[in-house]
């Protein structure tokens, strides 16, 4: 049972889902519930011995009907894979699934803001180390989309179209693009290596996307994420988060994902600290032009 409850200081509300205190905390590979049910092994979360997709209501839920709803996506049934590592009809065919699940998500009467997002390794973390990510449908617009209203008022316009065309007319930031997809460090990035992947074209969402731009995204996405791996010659920890428009009765969004990794240096971590947690204002240590050059490098190293 979840309990929300408003921060009145912060102006944003809180969730409390007492329960998830008892979820798997990382299994041995042979007690992973993300991997395919094998003959003779104990049943997982997946009654399959083998799979390319699968999605399944979270056991250990943040909100659940008739408030929200919380989902987990396993990109392949490989326990050592990855994201960036998926065959590339296969990393189209995840966004096919993240835009089924979102339009299925949005259209329930409970959900005003559906969040896919991806955590990968333990300094963000994960609990389990099986490629996979999640869905949340929240049942009201949270502060960040919140606040990406508020930038569309202050730009007069959509603010994301606006930093998009600032980003690829000045180029120095721009760390991989094509015909329909654009990724950049952003101008005011919060973490060393954070990036931004952007639909050129204005799509509220997953569901406004032609099969193209579908096909498109996921080219990028595993570009970036190979840079990351390549970067520092590790498995890079990251965030990642599409950000869509609220379902919620508004007309706002623009389709992008944003990435929040932590690493600043292949053994250094960035903490958000006392600036940033106390006053919500980052400190960073390196620029974005020059964040994005080495990831620029460690993309066309990666391809």
């Amino acid at each position: 049972m979840t309990t929300t409850r408003f921060n009145e200081l912060r102006g944003e509300d809180v969730l409390y889902a007492i329960h998830r205190q008892d979820r798997t905390f990382l299994p041995s590979e042979a007690d992973c519930p993300l991997c395919p049910t094998l003959p003779g092994r104990p049943e997982t979360e997946i009654p399959f011995s083998r799979f390319e997709l699968a999605v399944f209501e979270n056991r250990f839920p943040a909100m659940e009907s008739p408030e929200g709803a919380c989902e987990v996506v396993v990109y392949t049934d490989d326990h050592h894979g990855s994201f960036n590592r998926l065959a590339p009809e296969r990393a189209e065919a995840l966004m096919w699934v993240w835009r089924h699940r979102y339009a299925e998500l949005s259209a329930r009467p409970d959900v005003d803001y559906v969040l896919i997002f991806e955590n990968r390794g333990v300094e963000v973390g994960v609990t389990l180390h099986h490629p996979h990510g999640q869905i949340y449908a929240f049942p009201f617009v949270p502060p960040v989309p919140l606040r990406e209203r508020e930038a569309d008022a202050r730009l007069g316009g959509c603010a994301v179209c606006a930093l998009c065309a600032r980003e690829r007319q000045d180029g120095s930031r721009l760390v991989v693009e094509d015909e329909t997809v654009a990724a950049y460090v952003p101008f005011a990035a919060r973490w060393p290596y954070e990036v931004h992947v952007v639909l050129r074209e204005h799509r509220p969402s997953l569901t406004a996307c032609t099969p193209a731009e579908l096909r498109s995204l996921a080219g990028i996405l595993q570009a970036v994420t190979r840079g990351y791996d390549a970067l520092f010659d590790r498995p890079f920890p990251y965030i990642m988060c599409l950000h869509q428009a609220p379902t919620d009765g508004g007309t706002d969004g623009h389709l992008h994902v944003e990435f929040y990794p932590p690493l600043r240096a292949a053994d250094k971590l960035k903490y958000p600290a006392g600036s940033e947690q106390g006053a919500g204002t980052f400190v960073q240590d390196t620029l974005p032009e020059e964040s994005a050059a080495a990831l620029r490098e460690a993309v066309r190293r990666a391809a």
